[in-house]
């Protein structure tokens, strides 16, 4: 039966899967391995932008794309109102409000308070592979965005 109804424990686990891996993914960016963000998607997972042509295919694409973050960067990110769907028993959609936080040049401690760098919107499809729910495709839409500061240059500014 291709549209019985999905059980509703299996949808709220499912569902759960899919909000931990929109979790995971600015976790890994911020505290975490930036590089490990590419398992979190299927291996022809998508990351792109809606205006623009940045496109990145492919989890090792992703992985290079990833790992290659600045190490001096410091960013956190703010994701609520994670709305997930369940298209199918192996599929899903999800719409994630976000604000991002960012600067380059850090060299520790605490930073003065910045205004966000970036507030828009990921637009989420999921797969399950193999009892597995993984990203296939993340889209970043953005409302309001601007440059990365890099606080390193003020300081070694006489």
């Amino acid at each position: 039966m291709a549209n019985a109804p999905i059980d509703p424990l299996d949808r709220l686990t499912a569902e759960r899967a899919c909000e931990r891996l929109v979790v995971q993914f600015v976790h890994e960016l911020d505290l975490g391995e930036p590089g490990r963000v590419a398992q979190l998607f299927t291996v022809d997972g998508v990351w792109e932008w809606a205006e623009g042509d940045r496109r990145i295919e492919g989890r090792d694409a992703l992985r290079g794309y990833f790992g290659a973050r600045p190490a001096d960067r410091l960013s956190r990110r703010i994701c609520t109102n994670i709305l997930v769907t369940l298209t199918s028993a192996s599929t899903a959609t999800a719409t994630t409000y976000f604000t991002t936080y960012r600067v380059d040049g850090h060299s520790g401690g605490m930073l003065p308070p910045r205004p966000p760098t970036q507030v828009g919107h990921y637009e989420d499809s999921f797969r399950n592979v193999d009892g597995r729910w993984l990203l296939s495709r993340r889209a970043l839409f953005l409302a309001f965005g601007g440059p990365t500061e890099n606080v390193g240059r003020a300081a070694r500014t006489p």
